[in-house]
């Protein structure tokens, strides 16, 4: 077990980010907190593991379940296993799981000790770590939450040796984002350059892509741990359109596929406002196709009003103002509200215009 960095959070908080080397690695690392633990996994996760331990609960997988009834069979669970404040939640799957698990980690007895095990690249270089928890509410994606840091994230990119293509490919929206984000091109060049030896999932390839997009995140988060400055939200680029786009659709589009659509919205926004030159977006446009996302869908005229409700729901809303995050560059996002009129053309295939 490797630890990679630490995360200093507000109040003091620090999550330390390990990888293990194996899924041998990580199985001692999980047995060494001993029995005082309760677990949660998915449908999908749970497979990973041929016996599961005893003081568990196993939810449906999947956004839709990522909800107040979910949140409560959790808390419900571990009271039924005599769960106390001092027992370990681990939640061993995806960003749902580890969302939800975290919220009810907080919640549970005012807190419990709390190990996350993100098994999807989604929840590796996005949920697992910064401490956001949460449940979607309301057809609002993340409304209820709080901030409650794990102590521990253990990754092993072992677990993605399972997962479906496109799950796969969920997550690497997020990556490219954080390339955007990053003030160098070194992630932008590594995806650029590696893109085979990602596909192919060589184990060398993703603990570079990992250690590489969570770098970038994490800068950002120590900046503004609680989101109160404006830092943290930067690392929203691409998702009030994705956001929109999911609730719109009752999350039938993954939150990754939307993160790479609302990322192609957002840097043809940023060329449309005199932000950054064309090539400077076709670069990112490409790049995304490059992996296999369809940046050239738009929504349908007669889902516009459900799209702009969606919108309307946004968490950077201020004043009753939606806002987007642009870019002037790599590392440069800024907060700006767009003209309805100039979202309709980003989004809506009968008003959509070339830049």
């Amino acid at each position: 077990m490797e630890k990679k960095f630490s995360v200093g959070l507000a109040g003091g908080a620090v999550t330390n980010v390990l990888f293990a080397k194996d899924i041998k690695d990580l199985s001692n690392a999980l047995s060494s907190y001993g029995e005082n633990v309760f677990w949660v996994f998915d449908t999908n996760s749970a497979r990973l593991f041929s016996s599961l331990p005893e003081k568990r609960i196993v939810l449906e997988s999947g956004e839709v379940n990522k909800n107040m009834k979910s949140l409560e069979a959790i808390i419900s669970s571990a009271l039924s296993f005599s769960s106390a404040r001092d027992t370990r939640f681990i939640a061993f799957g995806g960003g749902v799981v580890c969302d939800m698990t975290a919220l009810a980690s907080s919640l549970y007895m005012r807190g419990t000790r709390l190990t996350l095990v993100p098994t999807t690249l989604l929840c590796m270089v996005d949920a697992s770590v910064g401490g956001k928890t949460a449940i979607d509410y309301m057809g609002g994606k993340n409304l209820v939450g709080t901030f409650y840091p794990a102590d521990d994230v253990i990754i092993s990119v072992d677990t993605l040796r399972t997962l479906p293509e496109k799950e796969f490919r969920c997550g690497l929206g997020e990556v490219i984002k954080h390339a955007f984000l990053s003030e160098d091109s070194t992630l932008f060049n590594f995806l650029s350059e590696n893109r085979d030896r990602i596909m192919r999932k060589e184990k060398a390839a993703l603990e570079e892509l990992v250690y590489l997009s969570l770098s970038v995140k994490c800068s950002f988060i120590e900046k503004d741990p609680l989101e109160k400055k404006g830092i943290r939200s930067y690392l929203n680029l691409g998702h009030t359109f994705a956001h929109a786009l999911e609730s719109m659709a009752g999350y039938k589009i993954s939150h990754g596929e939307a993160v790479a659509w609302g990322l192609g919205r957002a840097l043809e926004a940023s060329t449309f406002m005199g932000l950054v030159s064309s090539s400077f977006a076709e670069s990112g446009i490409s790049l995304l196709k490059s992996y296999g996302y369809d940046m050239d869908y738009r929504i349908g005229r007669g889902d516009w009003i459900s799209f702009a409700k969606a919108l309307m729901k946004d968490k950077k809303k201020s004043m009753g103002c939606v806002k987007f995050v642009l870019l002037s560059g790599f590392g440069h996002p800024q907060l700006m509200s767009l003209d309805n009129t100039l979202v309709q053309k980003l989004c809506i295939e009968s008003a959509r215009v070339k830049f």
